[in-house]
């Protein structure tokens, strides 16, 4: 029988594909690292989790492959990490890659590579909802066809770093 930390770790990797490990002790957000990290052994003990890529990442087994936007979608979520509930983010609908409530505001990720500002068409806006697109550079915000919601954009920039950085700015009028 897992504990709720646990179980949260077990749904996060079923829902998102293998995460980076610094990315799910962050999403265990109330937990002290050390705790965290305990969390992980624990599950990794009891052959809910495995080590892939020597550790960089965790998933489920073994064979899991990470999926590079869905993990840039999450270093985003981590910048709000602290107003979100712990279940109240899951994976969204294509071309977004995932939802969350923050302030009871939903937000959609959604992480574009370059020669992909056409899918920001497919985007279907509701009440209440936000986008934020992740963008390769800050011009390519210019190029796209945006929702008739508001918008944020992000760039996430490794810059050689296990933990990158993730840098907010607002379409300019050209």
């Amino acid at each position: 029988m897992l504990l709720p930390d646990e179980r949260n770790v077990v749904k996060w990797l079923s829902q998102y594909g293998a995460l980076t490990y610094t990315q799910i002790i962050r999403l265990l957000k109330d937990k002290p690292v050390a705790t965290a990290e305990r969390i992980l052994s624990s599950l990794k003990r009891q052959y809910q989790i495995e080590e892939i890529s020597d550790g960089y990442y965790l998933g489920l087994d073994a064979q899991c492959q990470p999926d590079q936007r869905m993990i840039l979608a999450v270093w985003v979520l981590l910048k709000f990490i602290d107003r979100v509930e712990p279940m109240a983010h899951y994976p969204a609908i294509f071309p977004a890659q995932l939802f969350f409530l923050k302030e009871d505001t939903g937000y959609e990720i959604v992480v574009l590579y370059e020669g992909e500002q056409s899918l920001a068409r497919l985007l279907q806006p509701q009440e209440d909802m936000k986008y934020i697109f992740v963008l390769p550079h800050s011009s390519m915000a210019q190029q796209l066809k945006l929702p008739r919601a508001p918008c944020l954009f992000a760039t996430v920039d490794y810059r050689g770093q296990d933990v990158p950085e993730v840098i907010f700015f607002t379409q300019e009028e050209p």
